[in-house]
C-alpha cells in the first residue's frame, strides 16, 4: 500500500462538473493499493499518514501531525501509484489490486481514519477525477508499508 501524501493549504475533488470532496488545510492522501496490501498494512499506513510529522510548529519546524495542526484528509483512490515502471516507456499494472479489493480497501483506509477521528473528505473510487490543490511548502512525501 502506497500514500502519496501531499500538504496542502486547500484541495478539491470535482467529478462531472460536481465538487465531490474539499478540505482547506490538511493533507491531500492518493492511495495506492496492491495486490497483497491486507487489514495489517492499511491500519499501519493509515497510522504513518496520520501521525506522520509534517506541519510547522511554533518554533517553525515540521513536529506537527495533521491532527495537531488542526488539519483534514481528502483521500482519492491513485491505482497508478502501483505502477512498476522501471523497464520500458510503458508503465505496468501488474502489482496493482484488483478494482473490487482495491475499492473495499480504500473504503476501509476512509473508515479507520475517521475511526480515529479525523476529518476525512474523499474522491470517488474509479471516477474520472478532477483535483485541485495548492500544495503548501510544497511538502510531498511518498509513504509505503
Amino acid at each position: 500500500m502506497i500514500a502519496l501524501i501531499q500538504r496542502v493549504s486547500h484541495a478539491s475533488v470535482v467529478v462531472e462538473g460536481e465538487t465531490v470532496g474539499a478540505i482547506d488545510k490538511g493533507l491531500l492522501v492518493l492511495l495506492g493499493v496492491e495486490k497483497d496490501d491486507d487489514g495489517d498494512k492499511l491500519k499501519r499506513l493509515a497510522d504513518k499518514v496520520m501521525k506522520y510529522r509534517v506541519f510547522a510548529d511554533a518554533d517553525d519546524k515540521m513536529n506537527l501531525n495533521v491532527a495537531q495542526a488542526g488539519g483534514s484528509l481528502l483521500v482519492v483512490s491513485q491505482f497508478t501509484l502501483a505502477a512498476d515502471t522501471k523497464k520500458g516507456l510503458r508503465p505496468s499494472f501488474s502489482s496493482a489490486a484488483h478494482p473490487t479489493d482495491a475499492e473495499k480497501q480504500y473504503e476501509a483506509f476512509v473508515a479507520y481514519c475517521r475511526s480515529q477521528g479525523m476529518t476525512v473528505a474523499t474522491g470517488q473510487f474509479g471516477a474520472d477525477m478532477k483535483v485541485s490543490l495548492l500544495n503548501d511548502g510544497p511538502v510531498t512525501f511518498s509513504l509505503q508499508v
